[in-house]
């Protein structure tokens, strides 16, 4: 019963530290973005934008045909009205978001970006227009590769010339997210392994016992933390950390207070298990943040 106090305890202690440390505002969270990059023929001014199935995204949304209502620099009204005008056979919408591509290679929708989507670009010298199929966000942060290094402009005689877009990629970087994944697990237990000789578990069964624990759980914890950034973002995956976090530390100490002890002193034993694995874990949740500042990418 006494450990199971000392236990619940801990876990409250923790809450109110990782809440402490991580404040949550909703308004001010990460949101889903789209971005889709371009490879483009050589050196022709073009835009593009992504066309909605919905006339209202957030703040953007299709031009109700009043002044008021008309979002667009004056540099770029040309071009603006170009993409106000285009009629998609499917019926999607243009929002008001567009982007200078030929430039800058790339288009990221970061605030309210649509669901199903159209890519349109805009070719001003032929005053022709490329479009593609309908596509969807398949992750919090979904990202497209276009390649239109082959694609039919037309020429500045021609009008409302519209190509089509086929050769669009998803290009989410999953072998990176692995390589990530797989040094956050190794550098956590080696981490928690180097806690583990600090408070004396140096023999060969005890110390097997901690890395076989340590292992399984950060296995389990950082691949269910990759599902939810994949699937919700970092509001989420924050979230989700300081839950599981607990649920790992509750665990291991429960685990260590059986397997580390003896019935001869299975009580200090018992207590020194689990200041270890709440030691073991906040030791690796610190330095996991100092690692973040130096490699974003990894943690």
């Amino acid at each position: 019963m006494r450990i199971r106090r000392v236990c619940f305890t801990l876990f409250v202690s923790v809450v109110i530290l990782l809440f402490s440390v991580f404040p949550v505002n909703a308004d001010t969270g990460p949101k889903p973005s789209v971005v889709v990059n371009f490879e483009l023929p050589d050196n022709e001014e073009c835009y593009a934008t992504l066309l909605s199935a919905t006339e209202q995204l957030g703040p953007a949304s299709a031009w109700d045909g009043t002044e008021e209502g008309a979002y667009y620099d004056e540099s770029e009204y040309e071009i603006w009205k170009a993409f106000v005008d285009f009629e998609d056979t499917d019926g999607y919408f243009f929002v008001q978001c567009l982007w200078r591509i030929d430039e800058s290679k790339n288009l990221s929708w970061t605030y309210f970006p649509p669901s199903s989507f159209k890519i349109l670009v805009y070719f001003p010298q032929s005053n022709s227009f490329a479009v593609s199929g309908i596509y969807e966000r398949y992750a919090f942060h979904s990202y497209f590769t276009v390649d239109m290094r082959d694609i039919e402009t037309g020429t500045a005689e021609e009008t409302d010339i519209t190509a089509e877009i086929t050769h669009v990629y998803k290009s989410y970087d999953y072998t990176q997210e692995i390589l990530s994944l797989f040094a956050r697990i190794v550098i956590t237990v080696i981490i928690e392994s180097a806690v583990a000789l600090l408070f004396g578990y140096r023999g060969r069964r005890q110390f097997g016992i901690v890395l076989a624990v340590n292992t399984a759980t950060q296995i389990l914890l950082n691949v269910l933390l990759n599902i939810v950034n994949y699937h919700s973002g970092a509001l989420a995956f924050v979230l989700a950390y300081i839950v599981f976090e607990l649920l790992v530390i509750v665990t291991e100490a429960l685990i260590f207070s059986r397997l580390l002890t003896t019935e001869d002193v299975r009580k200090r034993a018992c207590l020194r298990a689990v200041i270890y694995s709440v030691t073991a874990n906040v030791c690796s949740f610190i330095l996991g943040l100092v690692i973040a500042q130096v490699m974003p990418g990894m943690f």
